[in-house]
């Protein structure tokens, strides 16, 4: 597992990227409707991926197909900005650059995590060898992105739904 580390780094930085993009600037400002069903959408995007990696052997079909999504989903959470270049502080937005440069990081990382966990250790380069771990970690991040899924979809969407405000610039955005 150790000599697979650099893998693991781009899932983790973002997802700490994300917890505070999440905690910190959409409690601040609120999210309006775009946003509330968008974020959603583009968690989805990312689940499609885990999945396919989880439940589908690497061929080069389907290395094919997973590129397909991983480039969708890569364009896909680019289409809010319009949205942002309105209501979020210059700080919020480098973070959201941030997110759009780990973002095909992280699917790039998982991809390659993908042989190990459908083949034998034998069958893989010495940096995938730890098939148990790296399967572990990705099961693991499904779950989480899973979860947070159910959380962007149920906080923003019911519970939060009565406190939206309207859409208004930044303080900080000209």
């Amino acid at each position: 597992m150790l000599a697979s580390w650099p893998l693991l780094a781009p899932p983790l930085v973002q997802a700490l990227a994300m917890v505070f993009d999440e905690f910190y600037f959409h409690r601040q400002r609120g999210l309006g409707a775009w946003e509330r069903i968008g974020h959603p959408l583009d968690t989805m995007t990312v689940l499609a991926c885990l999945a396919w990696i989880l439940f589908v052997q690497p061929s080069q079909r389907a290395v094919e197909i997973y590129v397909v999504l991983a480039i969708v989903s890569c364009l896909f959470v680019t289409k809010d900005e319009f949205v942002h270049a309105r209501r979020c502080s210059s700080a919020e937005q480098w973070l959201h650059a941030l997110l759009f440069v780990l973002h095909p990081l992280t699917l790039a990382s998982y991809g390659l995590m993908w042989p190990a966990i459908h083949l034998g250790d034998s069958e893989l380069p010495s940096f995938l060898r730890a098939t148990r771990p790296l399967t572990t970690f990705v099961v693991g991040q499904s779950v989480l992105t899973t979860a947070f899924l159910l959380y962007q979809t149920i906080y923003w969407n019911l519970l939060r739904r009565r406190s939206w405000t309207p859409m208004r610039p930044s303080p900080d955005v000209r």
